[in-house]
């Protein structure tokens, strides 16, 4: 079962900030963050931090993870949440939250970050599972999630495969949702999604998605947001971001960067990746500068795309 990207669909697939230092405000010298994406597995990181974490933030994937040791406390639908080891969190893609210590020891993690399209792949149509308080006890959840975060160095790509089925139905199965699916067209919501990707650098109007998809605007709008949790323009937006940190990170100039990404311009470019990574450009460029060097990643050996 391919569940992957094709090669083809997505010239570059962009995995920086591998092991860096994220700046939170009040830095502790003892916070660390380590990110470790072989180059056929999704993102995942380990971290700790003996306080503050991570303000406000949402992205367009879903956030899997376990809390290792201490107590991982985080906003999440207006609710503060606490995570603790042997659970599962899931945070569902576009949905805020932020991340800091339950208790004065700090809290350490790992996240791994799966994007809905993956997960598409083997449900096929049927809407996103979502995981209500964005904790779960569901034991074949943990066990699913646990094997996508311990990546290991394996080059197969079919142990990522098979991992990422068995997410799909843990997902399923622990939202507990069962809902038809008659009047959800995955077939032209997933070639929407094709064609944003191969639309990168130019703007793209609904009017062109029915167009390309032979469906209606809005309703293919709809089912793009329930399929693939979030909108099609938010979608070809952190596409656009992805591609934007991966010139950037080879020595593209901002400016230039922004234009070939498909931004309006630098400032244009730079409202959106502030907004989604809580850093401006020229700020995460240099936290990733200063990554030691034994992490980081050759983004010109990737052959698997997420």
């Amino acid at each position: 079962m391919a569940l992957l990207v094709p090669e083809e669909l997505f010239e570059v697939k962009i995995e920086v900030m591998k092991a860096e230092k994220i700046n939170t405000g009040l830095p502790d010298k003892s916070d660390w963050i380590a990110r470790i994406s072989p180059p056929n597995k999704p993102e995942c990181i380990e971290a700790y931090f003996s306080g503050h974490g991570y303000d406000l933030h949402r992205h367009d994937t879903w956030a899997i993870g376990q809390t290792l040791a201490g107590v991982q406390s985080f906003h999440y639908r207006r609710t503060l949440v606490h995570s603790l080891p042997g659970r599962t969190m899931v945070l569902h893609p576009d949905e805020l939250h932020d991340g800091h210590a339950g208790t004065e020891k700090g809290f350490r993690y790992r996240m791994v970050y799966i994007q809905p399209s993956l997960i598409q792949h083997v449900l096929q149509g049927l809407p996103l599972p979502f995981i209500a308080g964005g904790l779960s006890d569901h034991p074949g959840l943990f066990a699913a999630s646990n094997a996508l975060l311990n990546p290991g160095q394996s080059a197969d790509p079919l142990e990522t495969d098979d991992a990422l089925f068995d997410l799909a139905h843990a997902l399923a199965a622990a939202s507990g949702v069962r809902r038809g699916r008659k009047s959800i067209d995955y077939r032209s919501a997933e070639q929407a999604r094709i064609y944003l990707l191969d639309s990168l650098e130019h703007p793209v109007t609904l009017e062109e998605l029915e167009q390309a998809t032979g469906r209606e605007r809005w309703s293919l709008s709809r089912d793009f947001r329930v399929l693939f949790g979030t909108s099609p323009y938010r979608y070809l937006t952190m596409r656009r971001l992805e591609l934007a940190r991966c010139l950037i990170s080879s020595g593209i100039p901002l400016v230039h960067a922004a234009i070939r990404a498909g931004f309006v311009d630098q400032s244009h470019m730079t409202r959106h990746f502030k907004k989604t990574y809580g850093q401006t450009p020229w700020r995460w460029l240099q936290v990733q500068q200063h990554s030691p060097a034994e992490h980081r990643v050759n983004l010109h050996d990737r052959t698997r795309r997420w």
